[in-house]
């Protein structure tokens, strides 16, 4: 036989494909703990959407592809009068969910915002569940939504555990496109085959760069990242379903799959095959761990590895507000993922781009005493100087420990420490937080200021008695999971 041939026996499906299939078609979620969190998450999420509807950058974005465009059992957009297919839906509510960078975060090897998922969750079960009613069937329940979530969230940060994508310079919307598509084809109905093909087809598609997320480059495309993937997942989902073949080698064919073409590249944080080819590494089985341990955002819309040091900076802001023009110093103590991805000198081009940045969203609180999304806008950043003028005073450095806590699985913290050194050889003491307020270990903390956050983001978008009405549905878990999903969406648009 001739050498310049290729061998056509077609391969199983990865078993990383099988692995999240066998999960989303077989897992029973019984965890109180992970339906009650994902309850919370689904309550935050939204009301991060429906505040980012009072940003015309971000509703610019928003509605048909097509004017005037009619789409029977057409899924809703929270907050809006828009009826739209599943997949531009998706991309809608996903765009609104993260446009503030105010939803969860997931801090491992890799970073990202499981709750961006929600928006092909929420588009597809609306959907179906309207059209399974006009057809004499049960609708959907809230339930499924939340299982729907906590399978999403699972997916997608159990991969990123140890599997730095960012050290590769792909973009962690990569996964919200693969749990996306994975848990959109369960609502969906598909089988394990369907399953399969979908999920392979999302890991073949060309991968979104971090070129967007970092300086110079940082814009406004972060903020609508998610909502594509997640849109896509449905898109992916639908065409499996339609009958579509998948690529079951997709991530392991020589030359041609994933691993060889985009996970390739010098990194200690993947692991090697013994025949030295690239590969994920799964650390443990999916499970309902991710939703539990999920890091909600409460007190500040900033980039996560940021909130530490806003929560220090609004601590150490009286002992400084009356003082700022006698800093001479400020220094921050930080973790290395911090330095990597918002340690930032120079200018500052747009919203975006101040909100990766910790010196901007150090300096914001330190001299107001808060930080809020309408601080990262243009007109603001220009009328107080100050805030450049503290970020050139700031020195950055890492403390080893805090890096090695951030990825130590009993730990998981995302510590910054503050302290100020005046012209006159005074200085604050050193305020350290290593915990956010939005930790597993703070829950009994932050909640009540979640729902809190949840209740104001309710009243930019509806009147008193409707938000009265969704916060308490909400609030009663048993009755919101038995809540048909059409039911629940009706609550929430205008």
């Amino acid at each position: 036989m001739s050498a310049n041939v290729d061998l056509n026996n077609r391969p199983d499906y990865d078993k990383v494909l099988q692995d999240i299939a066998d999960y989303v078609l077989t897992y029973r979620i019984t965890s109180p703990e992970a339906l009650n969190t994902a309850r919370n998450c689904l309550m935050d999420t939204l009301g991060c959407g429906l505040l980012a509807l009072r940003f015309p950058e971000c509703t610019k974005h928003l509605g048909p592809i097509v004017e005037g465009t009619v789409v029977p059992f057409g899924a809703r957009v929270p907050g809006t009068s828009f009826r739209l297919d599943p997949v531009k839906a998706a991309w809608d509510i996903g765009c609104i969910v993260r446009w503030l960078d105010y939803n969860d975060t997931w801090l491992a090897a890799e970073w990202g915002h499981p709750s961006d998922n929600l928006g092909g969750i929420l588009a597809v079960a609306d959907h179906l569940s309207q059209k399974r009613v006009a057809n004499g069937e049960a609708p959907l329940t809230v339930r499924a939504v939340l299982e729907a979530m906590i399978m999403a969230h699972e997916i997608q940060g159990v991969i990123a555990l140890e599997n730095s994508f960012n050290r590769v310079g792909l973009d962690h919307v990569l996964l919200v496109k693969v749990a996306s598509t994975a848990v959109c084809a369960k609502l969906m109905s598909a089988d394990r085959e369907q399953l399969l093909a979908a999920l392979s087809h999302a890991f073949v598609d060309g991968q979104a760069l971090r070129t967007y997320r970092h300086a110079p480059n940082a814009g406004s495309r972060k903020s609508w990242a998610a909502g594509d993937a997640s849109s896509r997942g449905v898109r992916l989902a639908d065409i499996a379903l339609r009958g579509e073949m998948g690529i079951p080698g997709v991530l392991t064919a020589p030359q041609w799959g994933f691993y060889d073409v985009l996970f390739s590249h010098t990194n200690k944080d993947l692991a090697l095959k013994p025949e030295g080819q690239r590969q994920f590494s799964l650390s443990q089985p999916y499970g309902t761990y991710v939703m539990e341990n999920v890091l909600f955002k409460i007190s500040f819309p900033a980039e996560f590895h940021a909130q530490t040091a806003c929560e220090a900076a609004v601590t150490l802001h009286p002992q400084v507000k009356d003082r700022l023009h006698e800093i001479d110093k400020i220094v921050i103590t930080t973790h290395e993922s911090a330095i990597r991805i918002i340690s930032k000198q120079g200018q500052l081009a747009n919203a975006a781009d101040r909100d990766h940045c910790i010196q901007y969203m150090t300096a914001v609180p330190l001299a107001f005493g808060n930080l809020v999304a309408e601080q990262y806008e243009d007109d603001f950043h220009a009328a107080h100087p100050i805030i450049d003028e503290l970020r050139e005073k700031m020195v950055i450095v890492e403390e080893p420990r805090y890096t090695r806590e951030y990825l130590e699985a009993d730990k998981r913290s995302i510590a910054n420490a503050i302290q100020v050194f005046f012209k006159d050889g005074t200085h604050t003491e050193q305020v350290v937080v290593e915990y956010p307020i939005g930790h597993r270990r703070r829950r009994a903390e932050g909640i009540p200021l979640l729902e809190d956050k949840f209740k104001a983001n309710l009243a930019t978008r509806f009147v008193g008695q409707r938000c009265k009405q969704i916060f308490e549905l909400c609030k009663d878990q048993a009755k919101l999971e038995a809540t048909p999903v059409h039911v629940f969406v009706d609550l929430l648009v205008i």
